[in-house]
């Protein structure tokens, strides 16, 4: 990535600004102004996230709000209620205070002598969802927004749920919030006030495992915040950001379709990171790319941008089955909206192991299928953060598990773009099911790339709000829609659908193994295939990826990202080890050393569901002359037929001497999950 310093106009930077709520509560702001803004008001630009402005994003924030102040604009960075320096307690994701102070933050943006009155906000994952949501309340000030890897649907599409699965990325956000939200706030920024503030949070956060947990199904819990609910609320111009490997892509479709608001749709190869930070790359120009989208919404200037394609996504190439990817190579291609006429479905028959274009004679019997419970330990994170080698990998593993239906040798390149869907009729020998679907891109040399997939709970297939027991042995048909992708299938591949009872430790098993039916000759897969056009060479070129330039850090212990798949041929204990270490970091511009330390396990023994069991281990720590903090959790959960198990710990430290600590035993009651 290019840094630099040289702007159109000098920075100016406000470190600490307050900006106080109805209720009196203050939120902890950084400012970065263009130095003539308070004589020439700009248009101000929004983030309004979790994560603490002062030292946990401070690099990333020094990369991207200085680059946007240099630009004309004012950029500004808040803490959410409850986290970093702001005041208060944090008790969940997207609640109503949290939306309610980030329009008064918008209404207090346009009040500003270097406002002009106009603001937009941009915003990656959290950052994302709350811009969506903000909008869907309609401040008047608020005129676009940038929305990165984030959801329109908080339950079908979001970490919790997949499908009607219970994810196991769940216990594992949770996790992580579990320990960022029992951190204090910086006293050189809130002064003596701050161990009381810690107090408060520790004593008030709470463990959102458990009510995560508790709402299995999409009831008004998880409605709210789901902009799906009523898109015609958004008014305001979005540009939905997302990449394959991320799992918010389907996003991005689901906004062009649906907001009648002027809408823009980039999907790259990235994982779940902005995208000229992009890995798997190539990275982009994001910032550039923004300043575009800023200049047309929020200055009125024509950069052409909305003359280009609506959706511009990157066709990927087939590639080797990595855990990770420096680069995926593809190529850019434009869809002038979606859904596009230029999509046409291709429907493909099951034969015994076979998809052909037309039905075999005679047609396919019948095939069983039960899964080891192992299946899936090669499918990756539901999520990936590109923090090392958290995509699938060769999935001939977990197709020895599946059952899988196979082309013949590709005559010639086939290239789809959209969601693949897969029509079933098939049969359960229990009340409740869970089926997992991948398209795989099978290579000349046998390996087996992941493309696509999904997790589906069968008794969800009416209704993710209303599920109903599955009655053995009767057929149903079910229709899957796999994850949206743009993939190049070259002649001499096949295009494999695979399909499994089991996806550990991706998602949840269900609550008894379970022997599923499938019926070929009644069953369908539906490609989007997407045909060549010329119009892609026309596509124009995105810059290299360019930001301001942050500040030093000095690395004392290097950051450390393991998986491992461990098997204990004794025991017959089969085991995801993750090791997630950011190191041990100072801060040169404040003189603070941070540390942040995960250690996940997920974990079976044989085909055992009851032996499934997801253990986390988060550690925080903060110091600096006078201060020396540190918050470790931990969170255990398992199941048995009827019930969730979760155990979880917190412990708080001062110069290493115990402030605080606290304990949870909580059963939870399984329904059809």
């Amino acid at each position: 990535m290019r840094r630099t310093r040289l702007f159109p106009h000098p920075v100016t930077e406000l470190e600490d600004v307050w900006i106080t709520m109805a209720d009196g509560v203050r939120l902890a702001a950084r400012v970065w102004l263009p130095e003539n803004a308070e004589d020439n008001p700009v248009p101000a630009i929004l983030e309004y996230i979790p994560y603490r402005k002062s030292d946990h994003t401070r690099p990333r924030d020094d990369l991207n709000h200085p680059y946007f102040a240099g630009h004309g604009y004012a950029s500004v960075r808040v803490d959410i209620r409850g986290s970093g320096d702001s005041e208060g307690v944090l008790t969940d994701e997207y609640t109503v205070a949290e939306l309610t102070d980030g329009v008064a933050i918008i209404n207090w943006l346009a009040e500003q002598p270097w406002c002009d009155g106009n603001v937009g906000m941009i915003g990656i994952s959290w950052g994302g969802f709350n811009g969506l949501q903000i909008a869907a309340l309609q401040p008047e000030a608020l005129k676009a927004v940038i929305t990165v890897c984030s959801t329109d649907d908080r339950y079908a599409d979001d970490v919790h749920y997949m499908g009607g699965c219970m994810l196991l990325d769940n216990l594992s956000w949770a996790s992580i919030m579990f320990a960022g939200t029992s951190c204090p706030p910086d006293p050189a920024v809130v002064g003596d006030d701050w161990r009381r503030m810690w107090y408060d949070r520790l004593k008030g956060s709470g463990l959102w495992l458990d009510q995560w947990t508790r709402h299995q199904h999409r009831g008004n819990f998880w409605k709210h915040g789901s902009v799906c609910e009523d898109f015609a609320q958004i008014r305001c111009p979005i540009y939905a950001v997302s990449g394959w490997a991320d799992g918010y892509s389907n996003a991005v479709f689901r906004l062009l379709a649906n907001v009648e608001a002027p809408v823009k749709g980039l999907v790259g190869p990235w994982s779940h990171r902005y995208p000229h930070l992009g890995e798997a790359g190539p990275a982009i120009g994001f910032l550039q790319e923004s300043l575009r989208w800023w200049d047309h919404w929020l200055k009125g200037v024509d950069t052409g941008i909305m003359q280009e394609p609506a959706l511009r996504a990157w066709m990927q190439d087939s590639a080797p089955p990595q855990r990770s990817y420096e680069v995926r190579p593809g190529r850019w291609v434009g869809e002038p909206g979606w859904p596009s006429a230029n999509i046409e479905s291709h429907r493909l028959a099951l034969g015994a192991a076979t998809l052909t274009d037309t039905p075999p004679e005679p047609a396919a019997p019948a095939r069983r299928l039960r899964s080891p419970l192992f299946t899936g330990l090669q499918g990756g994170k539901w999520c990936s953060y590109a923090d090392g080698p958290d995509l699938a990998g060769d999935q001939r593993a977990d197709d020895a598990g599946s059952l899988v239906f196979d082309t013949k040798p590709l005559d010639k390149p086939v290239e789809i773009l959209g969601a693949v869907e897969v029509d079933l009729e098939l049969a359960v020998d229990k009340p409740i099911a869970m089926i997992a679907a991948r398209l795989n891109d099978v290579r000349p040399d046998g390996s087996v790339t992941r493309v696509t997939y999904t997790v589906f709970n069968l008794n969800h297939r009416d209704s993710h709000e209303h599920p109903e027991l599955l009655e053995p042995g009767e057929r149903y048909r079910i229709r899957l829609k796999l994850n949206d992708v743009a993939q190049r299938f070259p002649a001499g591949h096949r295009i494999r659908l695979s399909l499994s009872s089991s996806y550990w430790p991706l998602a949840w098993p269900s609550p008894e193994p379970v022997t599923i039916t499938v019926y070929p000759a009644n069953s369908t897969l539906i490609l989007p295939v997407r045909p060549l056009r010329e119009e892609d060479a026309d596509l124009p070129s995105l810059p290299r990826p360019t930001g301001s330039m942050p500040a030093e850090n000095t690395i004392i212990e290097p950051a450390v990202n393991d998986w491992r798949i461990i098997q204990n041929l004794n025991t017959g204990q089969f085991c995801l080890d993750i090791i997630d270490s950011e190191g041990i970091y100072v801060i040169e511009e404040t003189g603070t050393q941070l540390q942040k330390r995960g250690h996940e396990r997920y974990s079976a023994i044989g085909n055992d569901v009851y032996s499934a069991e997801g253990e986390t281990e988060w550690t925080l720590a903060f110091k600096r002359d006078g201060w020396d903090v540190r918050t470790e959790t931990r969170t255990h959960m398992t199941a048995d037929e009827n019930n969730f198990y979760i155990h979880a710990r917190l412990e708080a430290f001062e110069s290493d001497e115990p402030v605080y600590e606290d304990e949870w035993n909580i059963t939870v009651p399984r329904d059809q999950v």
